[in-house]
Order: C-alpha cells, then structure tokens, then sequence
C-alpha cells in the first residue's frame, strides 16, 4: 500500500463480477505509472472476485473489501481514500485503452480544467455508439447531456470537497444528482476530450440496466426535485418522458 500523493486516482468499484474484473484490471495497471493511484473498492464479493484482485496485489495501491450500503456508497469510499488530485473510475467490466490516462492528464494539464467529461465507447444490447463532449444546458432537461461516469468522468479532488460525494439515497443515478450540483455551483471550469481520442469502454448491462424504465424516471424526478428545479418543467419532463417511451414501458 502506497500513501503518497498522486496526480491521479483511479478506482474500480466490483461486486460479484469474475468473469469480467481481470479485464478491468490488467487495462488499467499495464499503464500505471508513478502518477497514477488505482484503488479496488471489492463489495465482498463471493464468487471468485476476490481470487483475482489478489493475483494482482502488488500493482494496485488500495484494495478494500467490506459490505456496502450500493455502489454509490462503495465509490464515495473510493474518493475518500483517494490520494490523487484528480479522480476518476473504471468499474468492473469496464476498460481504459492504452495510453488512455496519459491523455487524461494530458487534458487536465494543457487546459486547467477542474472537470473532464473524455470520450468512450459505449456498449448497448446491439448497439455501440462513441459518447464524447457536454452540453451543460441540456441537463435541466435531459440527464444524457454528456458521456459516460465510468470511464469518461474525471474531476479534481477539490470538486468533491467543494460540493460533497455521491448521495446514497438514490440507488440508480446518483451520478445525474452529482453532475447538476456541479453544473448548478458554476464554481469549476468543465472540458473535454474531441471525439476522435477514445479513453475507453463501457460494457453493456451495467449497474443502472438492472432497474426499471419507471424507477429511473421516478428517481430522476427525485434529483431534479432535491435539486429545486421548476417544478412545472420537472413535470413536463416526466410526461415527455412516458409519452416518449410508452412501448418501453408496456
């Protein structure tokens, strides 16, 4: 265990996952260098998980593994034992390219920026599309205003002490209430990485895939609520919302 500073931390969060955490792994620590942190938040996994992680001690910084109150506790358990400036995740099934946080750095150091959004491959059931870029304006009315968490979100640790960590009680998006507090302090400079320059991969059938097209909306509305949004806009979003995917739902 390493407990000096670091430019970047980079955490992996898993839970039961063997046949896609080496993966995830050996992405992440064929790159690491004496600038890069790379944390395991392990949500005592039983099915071989641990086994793995193991086989790879040595060329990871922290690994921690205890019960969790859902992935969104696991991950702020992550931050907190960060010792990197700059913070950022890879969970479980997920991949950085080669070379991938050399641009991170890269971006942070070239355009001082305190928030990058970096452009990943995104894996859909039959479908794989290039995510890159942010419109801060479209989250008042769309949370898919910008790429993905894992993989494309990165921030420096003051963010985090500015505006807090990820709120547990929603179990779903919590990442959509963190990206409106951000955007709604209007404290930090944002960036992004261009399309072209790919940092990595997002695997399909994610933590989110697991629930319902009603309970995401309905937590959704829960964030724009605690985030004091109007509350007639936040009502025609949420008609909008089930007109647009009445099929999805029947």
């Amino acid at each position: 265990m390493n407990n000096k500073s670091k430019t970047l931390s980079l955490i992996t969060v898993v839970k039961n996952d063997v046949v896609n955490i080496e993966n995830t792994i050996r992405s992440i620590i064929s790159q690491k260098n004496k600038k890069i942190e790379y944390i395991i938040i392990n949500g005592n996994s039983k099915d071989g998980t641990n086994k793995i992680i193991k086989k790879y001690q040595n060329k990871i910084d922290k690994i921690i593994s205890e019960k969790d109150k859902g992935i969104y506790d696991a991950m702020n358990k992550g931050i907190l034992n960060c010792s990197g400036d700059i913070i950022g995740f890879c969970n479980s099934g997920d991949i950085i390219y080669p070379k991938g946080l050399e641009k991170i750095l890269n971006n942070f150091k070239k355009k001082r920026i305190d928030v990058l959004f970096a452009t990943v491959k995104r894996n859909y059931i039959g479908q794989t599309i290039v995510k890159y870029g942010f419109n801060e304006k479209r989250i008042f009315y769309n949370f898919d205003f910008a790429t993905t968490h894992s993989t494309g979100f990165y921030v420096k640790k003051k963010v985090h002490d500015t505006i807090g960590l990820y709120d547990i009680n929603f179990k779903i998006s919590s990442d959509y209430d963190f990206y409106m507090r951000l955007i709604k302090s209007n404290k930090f400079k944002l960036g992004s990485t261009n399309k072209k320059a790919i940092i990595g991969e997002m695997k399909s059938g994610g933590h989110s895939s697991k629930f319902s097209f009603i309970r995401h909306l309905n937590e959704e509305t829960n964030i724009r609520l605690k985030n004091k949004q109007n509350i007639i806009i936040i009502f025609l979003i949420y008609i909008n919302s089930l007109i647009k995917n009445f099929k999805k739902i029947l």
